[in-house]
């Protein structure tokens, strides 16, 4: 990643996909690369409960990147490098750390969370008050 790049959350929400498209639009602005991430971490369980062997929890969310990525912006967008990064961890943690080496960090309003009435979600929250670059957090559905 290099100085200039925007780092863009996806979770394939509908919120995640207008950030995506407005972080798409900002780096064909300025000149700079689109990273478009999805993290992915084993969920907690309460107990002991096995996981399915043949379940790849990062596989799953590389198809989910895609997925967004192609819908979003087509197989190839014009004027635009764009990186699909899938990350283990928390996603605000993941995205968090690589606002370090970023310009500007993009996130939805609202991903995939039991809370849907909350105006801005948790991982949103997180990013705008501990990323080292500045944050747009963008509301609406594409």
């Amino acid at each position: 990643m290099r100085i200039g790049d925007v780092v863009v959350g996806v979770d394939g929400s509908p919120s995640a996909r207008a950030a995506l498209r407005w972080a798409a639009r900002q780096a064909q602005l300025t000149g700079g690369r689109l990273y478009a991430v999805t993290a992915w971490q084993i969920p907690a369980y309460f107990g002991w409960a096995p996981t399915a062997p043949d379940e790849d929890l990062a596989e799953a969310a590389g198809k989910v990147l895609t997925t967004a990525v192609h819908s979003v912006l087509g197989e190839e967008p014009p004027d635009l490098e764009v990186v699909e990064r899938v990350e283990p961890g928390h996603p605000a943690q993941v995205l968090i750390d690589l606002s370090a080496r970023a310009r500007l960090l993009v996130v939805g309003s609202r991903g995939h969370s039991p809370f849907a009435g909350a105006l801005i979600g948790s991982v949103s929250q997180q990013c705008v008050q501990h990323a080292h670059c500045p944050v747009v957090v963008v509301r609406g559905n594409p």
